[in-house]
């Protein structure tokens, strides 16, 4: 639990496969491209090189924080997609009244209620079968099969970075569902996310709420995502603060932070063009 491809891309993006027309885009034909090009991305992803940082820390109610830890990893391209190496751990954890720190695997008492709470979460995170670049791959409806799920509705445009910015609002289709709303920055040039931000779309159900003592209140995503010099989007930043009540007896306020940096292309040929497609 804890646990190169030589080739030339030609990324049609964004106005590439959808015909020319004068009227403003529809909420979902601009989703529909976003679509597209997230569906495209995976294997352009994979050709890159680097490294992770994961921040966690439980802390009770009150503000006393209970363990602390980050956990530093170097992603490298692989047949199936990729693979992620530990190359740091560090934290500290309360104990006995005092602060204990440790440094490296195995951590300590991970059994406990605190850090079962923050291993299960760094390994969700680094774990590629859950995640994709260190996200939930259900998290956000970006890609074709994730917006089925969803409603759409334009917002006011705006500018970020100097950057021209489509605002989408997206609903889930289904009411008895527990899924996420938020709002998603689409670059107009690329049609790629800029900005991702979700909270659950209605309470967890009472039932689970009251027969099983569990609850996220507050709970909630944000996500930024940076152009690469050869045109690649890739996830930055992810970082969430919720509130986890479960079995009654855990009342903790949990954040996390994820960073992903130094990319590094393995294939230096390898280009990508955003170009309109008749």
């Amino acid at each position: 639990m804890r646990h190169c491809l030589f080739f030339s891309v030609i990324l049609l993006a964004g106005s590439s496969v959808w015909p020319a027309s004068e009227a403003p885009l529809t909420a979902d034909q601009i989703m529909k491209r976003v679509a597209f090009n997230q569906d495209q991305a995976d294997a352009l992803r994979r050709q890159y090189v680097y490294k992770q940082h994961i921040h966690i820390t439980s802390r009770k109610t009150n503000g006393k924080v209970m363990r602390d830890e980050t956990a530093d990893y170097e992603v490298l391209p692989n047949e199936k997609g990729s693979s992620k190496k530990l190359t740091q751990l560090m934290g500290r954890y309360w104990s006995k009244n005092q602060y204990l720190t440790y440094k490296g695997e195995p951590d300590p008492e991970y059994d406990s209620i605190d850090g079962d709470i923050v291993s299960d979460l760094r390994n969700d995170l680094a774990d590629e079968k859950r995640a994709k670049d260190g996200l939930a791959v259900n998290l956000f409806p970006l890609t074709s099969r994730e917006q089925e799920q969803y409603r759409f509705r334009l917002m006011p445009d705006q500018t970020l970075n100097g950057r021209n910015i489509y605002r989408i609002r997206f609903d889930p289709k289904a009411k008895s569902d527990t899924v996420w709303c938020g709002e998603t920055l689409i670059d107009k040039e690329d049609f790629q996310p800029v900005m991702v931000f979700t909270k659950l779309a209605r309470k967890v159900p009472f039932v689970i709420r009251t027969a099983l003592g569990t609850n996220l209140p507050g709970i909630g995503f944000s996500v930024t995502y940076k152009r690469q010099p050869d045109g690649v989007w890739f996830p930055s930043t992810f970082g969430t603060e919720f509130r986890l009540k479960a079995v009654f007896f855990i009342n903790r306020d949990i954040s996390v932070s994820l960073m992903n940096s130094d990319f590094e292309h393995t294939h230096v040929d390898s280009t990508i063009h955003y170009a309109a497609i008749q």
